[in-house]
């Protein structure tokens, strides 16, 4: 029976029992197993290296490309709706102005006649290039001169009942506009029921600033439900009187639109 010591430990051993080791192929076949899972690894690697090489150009340039990104805040600007075109609205009345008085020299055209001729003195050669000629002699300035103060046209053509939508000047509320959202902001309540049912956007109010600069014919012109529409036609309804629109220097009548937005939260 052999010693234990003597049996081979590994099947290369065994293979190679009784010949000669040294010769170069027990190294090569003992070192096999090891270079192959070597080779397999590193081809592995190499192959993932060539998938993922344009994913980590991406990666890069993104990187590169990629800035501070600053955070903008959107600003929500309520603007009034700007007043229809009136299609009927007479233009401005036109002045007549008179064209400016020139110096005329008389010049006389050559007249065969049996009567005695008074002679008159001609004028020159260089008057007439000068001046322009008529059948008399007029002096003038060559400026317009009114000898009264021109009168305003087209003040009593203005019905005091018609409704304009376009003035010279606009009616205003009592300290512009910062002073009219203040006073909607403090009267103005968010009805119950929109505020359950979520209700969310803009109600278009339509009224009629008078002569005397009170508030009449308020009406809706566009809403959105839920006692909205109710809600902002009263608070329009206690506007305090305005400065009334004018029109030719004349206080008229002037239609006015108003926003009213309803937002949550």
């Amino acid at each position: 029976m052999k010693d234990e010591a003597a049996v081979p430990s590994h099947w290369d051993d065994l293979v190679f029992e009784n010949r000669n080791k040294d010769y170069g192929a027990y190294l090569i076949r003992k070192v096999y197993s090891r270079n192959l899972v070597r080779s397999l690894i590193i081809t592995l690697l190499v192959m993932a290296l060539v998938f993922a090489y344009p994913s980590i150009i991406d990666f890069f340039k993104s990187r590169e490309n990629t800035g501070p990104v600053n955070e903008v805040k959107l600003l929500t600007v309520n603007l009034d709706q700007p007043p229809p075109i009136i299609p009927n609205q007479p233009p401005p009345p036109k002045l007549d102005i008179p064209p400016p008085i020139k110096t005329i020299i008389k010049f006389l055209p050559p007249k065969v006649t049996d009567k005695q001729i008074v002679e008159e003195e001609m004028p020159t050669v260089e008057e007439i290039k000068t001046n322009d000629t008529g059948k008399q002699n007029t002096e003038g300035t060559g400026e317009v001169i009114f000898d009264e103060p021109v009168k305003e046209v087209g003040i009593e053509d203005i019905d005091p009942n018609q409704v304009f939508l376009v003035v010279e000047q606009p009616p205003e509320f009592p300290g512009g506009l910062q002073a009219l959202y203040k006073f909607i902001y403090k009267t103005i309540r968010y009805p119950a029921q929109a505020r359950r049912m979520g209700i969310e956007g803009t109600v278009y109010i339509s009224f009629v600033v008078g002569a005397n600069g009170e508030i009449s014919e308020v009406q809706t012109m566009k809403g959105i439900g839920s006692g909205c529409d109710e809600e902002a036609k009263r608070v329009v309804q206690l506007l305090p009187p305005w400065k009334p629109g004018k029109q030719r220097g004349r206080p008229v009548k002037v239609r006015y639109t108003l926003p009213l937005k309803f937002k949550l939260g």
